[in-house]
């Protein structure tokens, strides 16, 4: 019965897996930091250009920019750009409940009024349509969009986002931003006045950033505009607020295949009407495919794989319920005998809490489960937010993931961790319960690029509170803990801004004589963070945590990941590295930060970043000192200006080495190293040293 039952759920599982993939929606990107004129020019561009738009001055020219008099002239003309590609924006039918496509898509505008008249006319706007091609007669207040036969037909499919230059009689005035339907008339119009922003200021050019941004899950488009001073200027950051934010159920609006690209349009008055860089992505439903195979593979095989399914669901059901009943009770008890247990939840407390699970209320995903907002009723009746992690494995070994965790966390307390507040095991779903952090992950706070960048003095008091958790795990607690996943999306936020040390999925208590611990899987953790000696013993440490923290703090200093390749180095530890032995260290600053910054400190904690970060594990700093540099009452450990070679086993701590051969060890080779190190790395290895290797 089993044999047969797992054979059957293989060819159900395959068959799922074929149906489902092939719904999931495709990702469209471009990025045009420049124009070139080939667009406009060869067969296969990706661009149409319709009427006189063109590429001129590494721009496109929705509108012409220079008359000529014997074929036309620059008054009363219309245009678009338009990508070829269709994409199809939902599945189903326009009434149905489904989601539809996403899209975010940003772009720099010059709009500048013809000199010798000095006034602005008409406009530029972002266009989604159900066809290239331009309506004739669209120049004027249609700003390319519609005419006058067209305009404001429920069938005519398009959806556009206006940059308006000239008051029609439903305009608020000659200087607003709208979103359009159907209609040149918008649904929602903002004069730009009350963000400073004047589209065609004249006599000198104005640069404009938009940035356009649709939820096809919460069905929502907003905008978002903000002046540059220069064409050649750094992009600003997005604003906090949108000008802009209206629901927009795209099924039913425009045509369920349509094209995406600009229009605009010149009247009596005219003005220059040109993008400068355009970036877009788009995540849209596959289209249909007809060929035989494929209707054999959706239609015939379906069928007979359905009838295989329905045997292995029903059986797999069997199975299952007897399994997780056996072990129902055996995970329950060793729960709730665990010291200082928090409260257990009732399952349909938390389906409750988060909407049944809602996808809208999904704050993070990662190999150990994913993490719901939710909302709970306490005893008291006062409603607390909560963060949901529900393990995604419900296998013997996403159990024991799960009694790991609780075990190690269910007694922690430090103000710089996130705190447990309770558990839930119900027919084998596995959940865990903790305070909701609202300014979620230092990675999402890092790593934006719509938002303000972090201050350096958050920068600082994020990387103070981490440390003293660290300290708190390795030495206060009664049992020393070893995190083993230490980084950026792992640290959340309060509201404050005080980080707080979370996913304690990977980390595991050491008996106070041990000071490792072995994971028969291999090495665990994220690329970038894993110190080079836990690819030789497979064991976690207090060393490799401080290795950890050494990358976190090069990453909260500079803005970039661990693995980010620069300057031809691997990794951004080998970057800076380089940077201290040329004099130059500060040059790893986050660029956003501009001058903003403590300069010396700067220098200290990236030199703390290269102490902690030591080839060789015994030459890293201890939390206590971590402590005491971070808060200036301690001076960096001297750091060579070359980094040094790592050596294996030679200068590995005793304690570490006592127990190196009670585990199985799959050591890199040297190839593998020469690759994944950076050149700096490369020239030290004459001192490597590996018996394994010979």
């Amino acid at each position: 019965m089993g044999g047969a039952i797992k054979t059957a759920t293989i060819i159900f599982l395959f068959f799922f897996f074929f149906s489902a993939t092939s719904k999931n929606l495709k990702n469209f990107s471009k990025s045009f930091h420049t124009f070139n004129k080939t667009l406009e020019q060869v067969a296969n561009s990706e661009l149409k250009f319709e009427n006189f738009a063109k590429v001129s001055q590494d721009a496109l020219q929705i509108t012409p920019d220079t008359g000529n008099p014997g074929v036309f002239n620059l008054k009363n003309q219309s245009g678009r750009v338009m990508f070829k590609k269709r994409f199809k924006l939902w599945e189903g039918s326009a009434t149905s409940n489904s989601r539809v496509a996403s899209f975010n898509t940003s772009f720099l505008v010059n709009m500048y009024p013809q000199p010798d008249n000095g006034k602005p006319g008409e406009g530029l706007a972002f266009l989604i349509a159900p066809t290239i091609d331009i309506p004739p007669n669209s120049f004027g207040q249609y700003l390319g969009l519609t005419n006058q036969t067209t305009d404001n037909q429920t069938n005519n499919g398009i959806v556009a986002v206006e940059l308006d230059t000239v008051k029609q009689s439903f305009d608020s005035d000659n200087n607003h931003i709208g979103l359009n339907i159907y209609s040149i008339q918008s649904v929602v119009s903002k004069p730009l006045s009350q963000v400073n922003v004047t589209l065609a200021p004249g006599p000198d050019p104005g640069f404009h950033n938009v940035w356009i941004q649709y939820d096809g899950v919460e069905k929502v488009i907003r905008v978002y505009i903000a002046d540059q001073a220069q064409k050649e200027s750094p992009t600003p950051p997005r604003p906090r607020t949108p000008i802009i934010e209206y629901p927009l159920d795209l099924r039913g609006t425009v045509d369920k295949n349509s094209y995406f690209g600009f229009a605009a349009s010149t009247g009596d008055l005219v003005e220059l009407n040109c993008v400068l860089r355009w970036n877009i992505s788009i995540d849209y439903f596959p289209g249909p495919k007809s060929n035989t195979m494929t209707i054999l593979l959706s239609v015939g095989i379906p069928v007979v794989l359905g009838l295989i399914a329905l045997f292995a669901y029903f059986g797999y059901r069997y199975y299952k319920k007897r399994m997780l009943n056996r072990s129902q009770s055996n995970i329950l008890s060793r729960l709730r005998t665990l010291p200082g247990m928090p409260k257990e939840y009732k399952f349909r407390e938390l389906k409750k809490a988060t909407n049944n699970f809602d996808e809208k209320r999904k704050l993070g995903q990662g190999g150990y489960g994913v993490v719901y907002k939710g909302v709970v009723q306490e005893e008291n009746n006062e409603t607390v937010e909560v963060a949901v992690k529900w393990f995604s494995r419900e296998s013997l070994k996403g159990e024991d993931d799960f009694l790991a965790e609780l075990t190690i966390i269910n007694r922690l307390r430090h103000k710089h961790l996130v705190r447990l507040l309770g558990w839930c095991h119900k027919n084998g779903k596995l959940l865990l319960v903790y305070e909701y952090m609202r300014k979620g992950s230092l990675d999402a706070h890092l790593f934006t690029v719509t938002g303000e960048p972090l201050s350096w003095t958050l920068r600082r008091k994020i990387l103070a509170g981490v440390a003293s958790a660290l300290h708190y795990l390795h030495y206060e607690y009664d049992q020393k803990v070893v995190h083993r996943d230490i980084k950026a999306s792992n640290i959340m936020l309060d509201s404050n801004f005080n980080a707080r040390l979370g996913d304690f999925g990977l980390a595991r208590a050491l008996d106070n004589e041990k000071t490792s611990y072995a994971e028969a899987e291999g090495v665990l953790g994220t690329v970038g963070y894993i110190a080079p000696e836990c690819f030789h013993t497979g064991k976690a440490t207090q060393h490799s945590d401080i290795y950890a923290f050494g990358a976190l703090l090069i990453e909260v200093v500079s803005g970039q990941r661990p693995g980010t390749k620069i300057n031809g180095f691997q990794f951004m530890v080998d970057y800076v590295w380089s940077l201290y032995r040329e004099g130059h260290i500060l040059d790893a600053v986050d660029k956003r930060l501009a001058d903003d910054y403590d300069s010396d400190e700067a220098q200290r904690l990236l030199l703390l970043g290269l102490a902690c970060s030591h080839p060789i594990a015994s030459e890293r700093p201890k939390t206590h000192t971590i402590v005491q540099i971070l808060n200036g009452s301690m001076s960096v450990p001297p750091v060579p200006p070359f980094k040094p070679a790592f050596v294996w086993p030679a200068m590995m701590p005793i304690d570490d080495m006592s127990l190196a051969t009670s585990i199985d060890t799959t050591p890199m080779s040297i190839t593998q190293y020469e690759t994944d190190w950076s050149p700096l790395s490369r020239e030290n290895y004459s001192g490597y040293t590996d018996r394994s290797m010979v």
